[in-house]
């Protein structure tokens, strides 16, 4: 087949109709006009650049619609075209992604869940696990706590709540030890941490990472550290909006050092464009700006054994005396007991 026969017949077949022909469903909660998220099971894929194009964020993969059937059925590129072929003149009915129901249903509304937990407290489960195994700060612990933004999950993880612009909360992203997830129930809008009127806003990933890199920047008074939760929702997509169009705003795009994170990246910098505001992309030089904490944390570790090896404790320099000569007994001649010499 000749490219231009190729090219119009990527043209004729949208990515969708080949993720609907493969059982995947459009999941509108977690889409954009820009960016269509489908799903099958656990895995999923995000259509861009209006159906012509596409991304796994769970692998490398990525490209156009003859690849993504080789992505998605293991096919050699002659068979993808020819699968691609026999779809031209199929419309994607786009079955909408219906999540997985749990047997019984909360109990209590979000906000109602919410309060039922308690805040974290110093050596708490949350507070060690956020602490020990994050190397979260105690300053910036103790910020997010007095400002309501976090919770004890159960089993030693964290809720990190997800508020609108009025401050209710709408969910929370819960993260642990062995887990990861989001509030059942729950909308994803924004995490947020700094101060409300901010005109710098850094955009995350994660809560972890808004709190990450408010320890590694100090946490500036002129920022607000943001996390979108790992999701594109309208409803963080509006959020983030709403902020950035406020006189001398700045968006800082500091998602994840990833394939995903440079995606979430453009998204940012298209809206701060679209917006009217100043748009920068912050990298992390790791994967995530949690693991540049902890190679931060890691490195003073090691720098302060080195000056402590270098440079023992002062008891440990003490150098000791010779002992002193025995005594003469009083009065002895020539004695320093205390007698008084004759002569």
């Amino acid at each position: 087949m000749e490219k231009a026969e190729l090219e119009e017949l990527k043209e004729k077949v949208p990515c969708a109709a080949v993720l609907e022909h493969l059982g995947f469903a459009f999941d509108r909660k977690e889409s954009t006009r820009k960016a269509m998220k489908y799903r099958r099971e656990a895995a999923m894929i995000i259509v861009i650049h209006d159906g012509k194009g596409w991304f796994d964020p769970l692998s490398d993969g990525k490209g156009d619609v003859f690849r993504l059937v080789e992505h998605l059925k293991g096919v050699p590129f002659v068979e993808a075209v020819n699968e691609v072929a026999n779809l031209v003149g199929f419309v994607p009915a786009e079955k909408v992604w219906d999540r997985e129901s749990r047997d019984r249903e909360p109990d209590l509304s979000v906000p109602e869940r919410w309060r039922a937990r308690r805040k974290p407290w110093r050596g708490s489960a949350t507070w060690r696990y956020l602490s020990d195994a994050r190397h979260i700060p105690e300053p910036i612990l103790r910020t997010a706590i007095v400002v309501g933004s976090l919770r004890e999950g159960p089993h030693g993880s964290m809720w990190a709540a997800h508020v609108d612009a009025d401050g209710a909360i709408t969910g929370w992203e819960e993260r642990g030890p062995d887990w990861r997830g989001f509030a059942t129930g729950g909308a994803k809008v924004l995490f947020r941490l700094g101060r409300p009127g901010a005109h710098r806003l850094c955009v995350t990933e994660a809560a972890i990472d808004a709190m990450s890199l408010a320890a590694l920047e100090g946490l500036r008074s002129d920022t607000l550290y943001l996390s979108t939760g790992g999701g594109w929702s309208p409803a963080t997509d509006a959020a983030i909006r709403a902020l950035a169009v406020r006189p001398g705003g700045q968006l800082v795009a500091a998602t994840d050092n990833n394939k995903q994170g440079d995606v979430y990246a453009g998204w940012l910098l298209a809206l701060a464009e679209e917006a009217g505001c100043l748009g920068e992309r912050l990298r992390p030089v790791a994967d995530d700006w949690n693991a540049d904490l902890k190679a931060k944390e890691e490195a003073r570790g090691k720098e302060e054994a080195k000056l402590t090896a270098a440079c023992p404790p002062a008891a440990s320099r003490v150098k000791l005396r010779p002992a002193a000569p025995a005594l003469d007994p009083p009065g002895r001649r020539g004695g320093c007991g205390g007698g008084v010499p004759k002569g």
